[in-house]
């Protein structure tokens, strides 16, 4: 019996603790009214990263040319790394400065970043610079976002993360729902206790106020989550744009998305074993509520893992009630945390506007969660930026 209790109690503390974190930030998704109209007097450089992305960078140029806000307030720069396309000439006759980066050595997103920032750190004409990926689409009120919020005191902002193509095929809509939920449910949560959003590598702001106190010096595979982490370590958090967004392409096929997966979830188990330590450890020092709950974000794994643990804690405690009825409880403990989880998921399903359509697509939830898993079985070899294949239309 004992023996039984304690290896119960080992299966079900991991579930309590996540469906409870995810079960609470629900709770507190409601939205907040956005903040008063900005004075429009800051400038932003608004970067564009990539690597051959010849096919679809005039697109992304168009639309940022199109942002509400004043022509010379703002410069669309796209940095054309590494490229061995015409990413650099395409980008310049859409109308972008165009800034060409060569270094075999240091490939990826964060140098390409880093180097942008420093040059326009150097020229001294932006108050703040914008990243947008080079398959995404931004809101035209964006800026507006940013300058506000930069106004109000924030040095760090950003905008929802949503899909470009919800509709093209079963899993990008069960991307759309995940992502309502990862950074609507969540960001709005954080954003109503004061805590930090992160930063989640598409359509976010920093002033150079901020590049100057915290460098930009993020290069791992998730150079993005690493940066926001290194912001409140330092004390610093992220604000939430809940009115703005970056929406970016979803690839629907199933081989160009393993290997997207892959590099994703790699780079977060990275920064797990990295980041957790020091960041429970300024939040127990310094008592701050932001580095916890970054430790927090870290901690709870993706939902795939989150659900394969309330499902074992379900089986384990089923058997267990057959053998013991005594030993009841934890069934329903499990089941409480199956409900808190589909009542997360359906939060986001809601906020996706994908409408009932999603709801169908959820079907297929268990055969997506088991194919994530069976990606982390796979090696990540390089640490390099890889390119996502871009799908025909």
């Amino acid at each position: 019996m004992l023996l039984l209790n304690m290896s119960l109690f080992a299966v079900a503390m991991p579930a309590v603790l996540a469906c409870g974190y995810l079960l609470f930030f629900t709770l507190l998704s409601a939205r907040q009214a956005p903040p008063a109209r900005s004075s429009r007097r800051l400038r932003f450089d608004v970067f564009v990263p990539a690597h051959n992305e010849e096919s679809i960078i005039a697109r992304t140029v168009a639309n940022l040319r199109g942002l509400d806000w004043p022509a010379d307030r703002f410069r669309v720069i796209v940095i054309a790394d590494n490229c061995s396309d015409a990413t650099a000439s395409i980008a310049a006759q859409a109308g972008a400065r165009v800034f060409e980066r060569a270094d075999p050595e240091r490939r990826g997103k964060g140098y390409a970043l880093a180097y942008a920032f420093e040059r326009s750190a150097a020229e001294s004409w932006a108050d703040a610079v914008v990243v947008i990926d080079a398959d995404a689409e931004a809101s035209a009120n964006l800026l507006e976002a940013f300058a506000v919020r930069i106004e109000h005191g924030a040095c760090a902002v950003q905008a929802h993360y949503g899909v470009l193509n919800p509709f093209a095929s079963w899993r990008t809509r069960l991307i759309t729902i995940a992502k309502a939920a990862f950074h609507i449910v969540r960001s709005r949560a954080r954003e109503r206790l004061g805590v930090s959003c992160g930063i989640r590598g598409n359509g976010w702001c920093v002033t150079h106020a901020l590049l100057g106190r915290v460098p930009y010096r993020a290069f791992s595979l998730t150079e993005d989550v690493e940066y926001g982490i290194e912001l409140g370590l330092a004390g610093i958090r992220v604000h939430y744009a809940d009115e703005a967004h970056s929406d970016a392409d979803m690839v629907s096929g199933e081989q160009i998305a393993r290997k997207q997966r892959q590099r994703w979830e790699h780079g977060r188990f990275q920064l797990i074993r990295a980041k957790t330590l020091p960041l429970l450890e300024a939040a127990l020092r310094r008592r701050s509520a932001v580095c916890f709950d970054l430790a927090l974000d870290l901690l709870v794994l993706p939902l795939s893992y989150v659900a394969l643990n309330v499902s074992a804690l379900i089986v384990l405690a089923a058997l267990a009630t057959w053998r013991q009825p005594l030993l009841q409880p934890w069934l329903w403990l499990g089941l409480g945390c199956a409900a808190s989880l589909v009542l997360y998921v359906l939060r986001g399903w809601h906020l996706s506007g994908i409408g009932a359509r999603g709801l169908l697509d959820l079907a297929r939830a268990p055969g997506f969660l088991l194919w994530k898993l069976l990606l982390m079985l796979r090696r990540r070899r390089s640490d390099e930026w890889v390119r996502t294949d871009r799908e025909k239309p």
